[in-house]
C-alpha cells in the first residue's frame, strides 16, 4: 500500500498518469486521446475525446453479473413502505422512465427540471436524463413558488418532473399548487409536466400539459431504450447552489470526469466496495444525494438507501435498524442530524446491531468537537468529517483510508483529498500562508479536478468572477471558508468569510465561538452570528438550545447559565470571543436540508429583513430570536 502522500503527490504532479488509471474505474465507450485539457483556464476538460455514459456506469454495466443483486432500497416511514430494486429492476424502471420522456419530446441537451419528493421515481428520472443525454436539474422539493419558478427560467426545461406530494414528520406537503404557481410566475413554459400521482394529495391537470406517469410507465413496460453515448465533457446536470440571492447560481457538471471522481471517492474515501450497501441520509435536491444516493454507490456496484422520513420517526432507532437490516457498511451524515439524536435516548444507538457499519462519515457544515466524540463514542466506530461544496460534487477535505488509515483528529475534515491542491491564503494580500495554524481562505490552485463544476450554467463571466477573482493577485478557486492547517496537514474549517466576525479589529470565526460554547454539558447547539455594535464594529451574538431546557426556566436562572458559558469562552478563547449575549431557544432556524440559517438571525438581530425564507423548515424558530431580540 503507497502512503498517502506519495498518492496525493502524484495526483498533482502526474495528473495525466494517475487520472488515466483512476478513469479504468469506469467503462468507456471509446477511450479518451487526453486526460487532462487546461488550455484556457479555469475551463479545465477532463477525458477529452472519451465518450460515455453516467446511466451505463450506474446501471447497466452492472446487470450481467449482479442483475439479482439489491440496488435501489426505497424506505418511508412517511408512508410506511418499503422497496428493492434489484439492478436489473432499475434497468428495466429506467428504461421504463426513459421512454415517456422521450414520447414527451426530450431529447439530448434538453433539461429536464425534477421537482420531488424522496422516492423512487425521482431516481428514475435522474438516470433516464443521463441515459438519453439530457440534463436533469433537481429542485428540492421544499422549495417555494418563487424560488422554483427562478429556477425554470435559468433552466429552460422541456419538461417538468414531479409528484402530487411529500411527506415530512407525517405531515402531508403538497407539491402541485407550488408547481403551478411557478409555471405561472416564470417566463419560461415547460412544454409538459410529468405527474407522479402517490395519493397522498388530489390535484388539479392541466389539459394538454400535464401527463400521468403510471399510464405511460404501462405503456412503455418492455421498453428498450439505449444509452446515448456522449463526449465526457457533455453537461450532465445543473444543480442550483442553495441561499443564492438575485439569479440563482446554476453548478453545472460534465459526465466524464464525475463518474471517474465518483468512483475514485467510493474507492478511496468512501471504503465501499462492490455487492456492500451504502446509506446516505441526505436529500436528492442536494449535491450529497447527487453524488452519494444516486450516482457514486451505483456506479460502484453497490446497493443504496434512499430514505424518506426523519431520524427520529417513529423513533430515534429507525436509522441503525436500516443498518442491522440492510448491513449498511458506509453511512454518511450531517452533523446537524448527529445533533438532533444527541437530544434524544442515548439506548436507541444500542438497540441494533452496528457491527456491518464500518465508518460514518459527515459532511455539510463545520463538525464540532463534542458532537464528534459523543457520536463517536455512543457507535463505537470511526467517524470521518469530509468537507466539500455544491461545486465541487465530492470531497476537497476527508481521510482517504481506501489508501493508507490515518487518525481522526475530532474537529478536521481531515486533509486535501487527491487532485485538489488545497491552499490558504491571506485575504488581504493574496499571499500563500504555508506556517502552520495560520488563519486564511481556503482556496484550490487549478485546475479542478475531474468532477468539480464546469462553469456556471450559461454564465462563464460570473464562474470566473466569483470564484477565481476573489483573492488579490491570484487566479484561484476560492471556497469562501476560512481554515486553518496544522503541523500534521489537518484542515480546521473555521466558517465562512463572510461569517467572520471583527470585534474591536480581532478577527473572530463563528465556528471557534460555537465550538467553545457547545462544550458546556447544558449545550445541544448553538448559533453564532456577528451583530453590528456602535463601539465595538461587531459583537459576537449566541442562541443555544438546551439539553435540559428546565435549567433556564426563570430569568434568574437564566442569566446565571448564561454566565456559565461565557466563562467557559473566557476561558478557552479569552475574553475577546466572549458574546455579548446568549440567548436561549428551543429550536435554531435552519432549513429543511439542516443547514442554520445565519444570515436570517443575524438580520433580525440588526433589525433588518431577514430576507427570502422559502427554506426555512420552522418559521417558529426565527419568531423565537425575533421575541428574545425584541424583550
Amino acid at each position: 500500500m503507497t502512503s498517502y502522500a506519495e498518492f496525493h503527490r502524484r495526483s498533482l504532479q502526474d495528473r495525466e498518469g494517475f487520472w488515466a488509471e483512476q478513469a479504468a474505474l469506469i467503462d468507456w465507450q471509446q477511450p479518451f486521446t487526453q486526460v487532462c485539457d487546461n488550455s484556457r483556464p479555469p475551463f479545465t476538460r477532463w477525458f477529452v475525446g472519451g465518450t460515455t455514459n453516467l446511466c451505463h456506469n450506474a446501471v447497466d454495466r452492472h446487470v450481467a453479473a449482479r442483475g439479482a443483486q439489491n440496488a435501489l432500497i426505497f424506505v418511508s416511514t412517511e408512508t410506511n413502505q418499503e422497496r428493492v430494486y434489484s439492478y436489473a429492476e432499475l434497468h428495466a424502471e429506467v428504461q421504463r422512465m426513459a421512454a415517456a420522456l422521450l414520447e414527451l419530446g426530450v431529447k439530448k441537451g434538453d433539461r429536464v427540471l425534477v421537482y420531488m419528493p424522496m422516492i423512487p421515481e425521482a431516481a428514475f428520472a435522474m438516470l433516464a436524463c443521463t441515459r438519453i443525454g439530457a440534463l436533469h436539474s433537481v429542485v428540492f422539493g421544499g422549495f417555494a413558488s418563487v424560488s422554483l419558478a427562478s429556477r425554470i427560467d435559468d433552466a429552460e426545461p422541456t419538461l417538468i418532473v414531479s409528484a402530487d406530494a411529500g411527506s415530512r414528520g407525517g405531515k402531508v406537503m403538497p407539491y402541485k399548487p407550488l408547481l403551478d404557481e411557478a409555471i405561472q410566475l416564470s417566463r419560461h413554459k415547460p412544454a409538459k409536466v410529468l405527474m407522479v400521482d402517490r395519493g397522498l394529495a388530489p390535484f388539479t391537470r392541466v389539459a394538454g400539459r400535464d401527463e400521468d406517469y403510471a399510464p405511460l410507465r404501462e405503456k412503455h413496460l418492455h421498453a428498450q431504450v439505449p444509452c446515448e453515448w456522449v463526449e465526457a465533457t457533455h453537461p450532465s446536470y445543473t444543480l442550483y447552489t442553495s441561499g443564492t440571492t438575485g439569479k440563482p447560481k446554476g453548478v453545472q457538471r460534465d459526465t466524464g470526469g464525475y463518474a471517474v471522481a465518483l468512483a475514485a471517492s467510493m474507492k478511496h474515501i468512501f471504503l465501499g466496495n462492490p455487492g456492500e450497501t451504502y446509506f446516505s441520509t441526505s436529500d436528492i435536491g442536494w449535491v450529497v444525494g447527487h453524488s452519494y444516493i444516486v450516482y457514486g454507490p451505483l456506479i460502484y456496484g453497490m446497493a443504496t438507501i434512499m430514505y424518506e422520513g426523519l431520524p427520529i420517526r417513529p423513533d430515534a432507532a429507525i436509522w441503525w435498524s436500516l443498518v442491522e437490516k440492510y448491513k449498511v457498511t458506509s453511512m454518511f451524515s450531517a452533523p446537524t442530524a448527529v445533533r438532533v439524536l444527541k437530544k434524544q435516548d442515548p439506548a436507541a444507538l444500542k438497540k441494533h446491531d452496528l457491527s456491518s457499519l464500518r465508518a460514518l462519515f459527515l459532511a455539510g457544515e463545520p463538525l464540532d468537537e463534542p458532537t464528534a466524540k459523543w457520536i463517536a463514542e455512543s457507535l463505537g466506530r470511526p467517524i470521518i468529517d469530509n468537507y466539500w461544496q455544491t461545486e465541487t460534487g465530492w470531497p476537497i477535505l476527508a481521510l482517504c483510508n481506501g489508501v493508507e488509515k490515518a487518525a481522526s483528529k475530532f474537529g478536521s475534515p481531515g486533509k486535501a483529498v487527491f487532485g485538489y491542491d488545497v491552499k490558504l491564503f491571506d485575504e488581504n494580500t493574496g499571499a500563500e500562508l504555508t506556517g502552520a495554524n495560520q488563519k486564511g481562505v481556503v482556496a484550490i490552485e487549478g485546475p479542478l479536478p475531474p468532477g468539480c463544476m464546469q462553469t456556471v450554467w450559461r454564465d462563464d463571466e460570473r464562474f470566473v468572477k466569483t470564484y477565481w477573482n476573489s483573492i488579490p493577485g491570484r487566479s484561484v478557486y476560492t471556497t469562501f471558508d476560512w481554515g486553518i492547517r496544522d503541523e500534521d496537514g489537518y484542515f480546521f474549517i473555521l466558517g465562512r468569510t463572510d461569517d467572520v466576525i471583527n470585534v474591536a479589529g480581532h478577527r473572530l470565526g463563528t465556528r471557534e465561538i460555537e465550538e467553545s460554547i457547545s462544550s458546556h454539558a447544558n449545550v445541544a447547539e448553538v448559533a453564532v452570528v456577528g451583530v453590528a455594535d456602535p463601539l465595538k464594529g461587531q459583537v459576537a451574538m449566541a442562541f443555544a438550545v438546551l439539553k435540559d431546557p428546565g435549567k433556564a426556566a426563570t430569568p434568574e436562572m437564566a442569566l446565571k447559565l448564561e454566565g456559565e458559558i461565557m466563562k467557559v469562552v473566557d476561558e478557552q478563547l479569552g475574553a475577546v470571543a466572549r458574546p455579548a449575549r446568549v440567548r436561549f431557544v428551543s429550536v435554531l432556524p435552519k432549513t429543511r436540508s439542516g443547514k442554520l440559517l445565519r444570515r436570517a438571525i443575524q438580520a433580525v438581530c440588526e433589525g433588518r429583513d431577514p430576507g427570502d425564507l422559502t427554506t426555512i423548515e420552522d418559521p417558529s424558530a426565527l419568531q423565537q430570536v425575533k421575541d428574545l431580540v425584541a424583550g
